[in-house]
């Protein structure tokens, strides 16, 4: 049904069908009430929007609530057999909302941060339902958080916050063989060679995306009319994903052949033309095992497993790097240069008060003035 169609039946007259029969001296007799064209209307538009602000999320996020959503179905059939009532998926209160927290925390064994993100999950598909979800159940369930991400115990079932990589890392994955053997229990029989392809897309992928200090689905919505060369060296143009400000980031030339994202950029742009790639279309497009290129621009998980991937086999094992160590890196690197704190804060686009950007901030400055130089140890 089209929007137009929803409104229209929205505002049809209503039949009344078996009225109930009422006194003829009773209040209102007479009379049935109709409901209100306005109310039906803005009703309409409500659901609509809802609609669409759904449909415009990341496929991984919709997916992601949905489990959260199961989750807080489950909750309740244990619920159920505690207490031998079923309450119903709508019934968010504090008292719920705390429940559900303890039982991720002691029946599920799940993260603090898992945790708290299955919260806001579920009061994200609860509003897509027309549930209400009370501010007041929100604060109790964060309040309720408050102690489990102090426990040290606690902390260690999740995977850990990704770690910051460097300049120095960046060319250990550069420099990296290009064979890549099987894995002990992989599928894999075989020794795969890295393409020349291959290799110069990783290069201005992984250089880039720490120089921007880009996110994962910012890197892959970059187009290549978004990098912009300049006499400095790059003018980056990251496109607005999931409702973010779209920001420009400066690129100058790096100190590294190797790792300096210009000259990086530049080389991967003509190899991947050459390979038959669309002039100004997605920026970095998937390569497979043998070299083929293909047309798609690359995914956001791609983005993450590329970086997670150059690491794997640069041997930087102990370190739990993802799409998110570029980020961290810029960021902790930056400071220890001593770089100003409002210039990386919008080459990455945090916002000003963002709690992420200032432990890494402080991170990056932990050996400035430390608390024990100079005081005759």
């Amino acid at each position: 049904m089209t929007t137009a169609e929803e409104y229209e039946t929205a505002l049809e007259p209503v039949e009344v069908v078996d009225a109930e029969l009422v006194d003829d001296d009773a209040p209102g007799a007479g009379t049935v009430a109709v409901p209100d064209p306005v109310a039906a209307v803005l009703a309409a538009l409500d659901t609509k929007a809802a609609e669409d602000l759904y449909d415009k999320r990341p496929r991984k996020t919709r997916k992601g609530y949905a489990r959260d959503w199961k989750l807080w179905q489950e909750f309740h059939g244990w619920l159920e057999d505690q207490t031998g009532t079923r309450l119903p998926d709508s019934a968010i209160t504090v008292g719920t909302y705390v429940a559900f927290v303890k039982w991720l925390d002691e029946v599920k064994e799940a993260a603090p941060n898992s945790i708290e993100r299955r919260v806001t999950g579920v009061a994200s598909e609860a509003r897509r339902y027309g549930y209400e979800v009370p501010k007041a159940a929100r604060a109790a369930a964060t309040q309720a958080l408050k102690p489990l991400k102090n426990d040290k115990r606690r902390q260690q079932r999740g995977r850990g916050k990704a770690a910051a990589i460097t300049p120095m890392d960046l060319r250990q994955m550069a420099n990296a063989p290009r064979e890549r053997a099987p894995q002990p229990g992989a599928r894999r029989r075989h020794t795969i060679v890295v393409s020349d392809l291959t290799r110069m897309r990783d290069q201005a992928l992984n250089s880039l995306k720490f120089a921007v200090a880009g996110r994962n689905e910012e890197m892959s919505a970059l187009d290549d009319l978004d990098i912009k060369e300049v006499d400095e060296g790059l003018m980056v143009h990251v496109p607005s994903v999931k409702g973010r400000p779209a920001r420009d980031a400066p690129v100058t030339y790096g100190e590294d052949s190797a790792t300096c994202p210009v000259r990086c950029w530049r080389a991967y742009k003509a190899a991947k033309l050459a390979a038959g790639a669309a002039p100004g279309g997605p920026a970095f497009l998937p390569v497979d095992q043998w070299g083929n290129q293909g047309t798609k621009r690359l995914s956001p998980d791609g983005v993450g497993r590329v970086l997670a991937r150059c690491a794997k086999y640069a041997g930087l094992s102990g370190r739990r790097i993802t799409g998110h160590s570029a980020r961290r890196g810029l960021v902790t690197t930056g400071r220890k240069k001593h770089k100003r704190v409002e210039k990386l804060r919008r080459q990455g686009g945090w916002s000003p008060n963002s709690p992420v950007f200032w432990e890494y901030v402080d991170e990056g400055e932990a050996f400035e003035d430390a608390a024990t130089e100079g005081i005759g140890l």
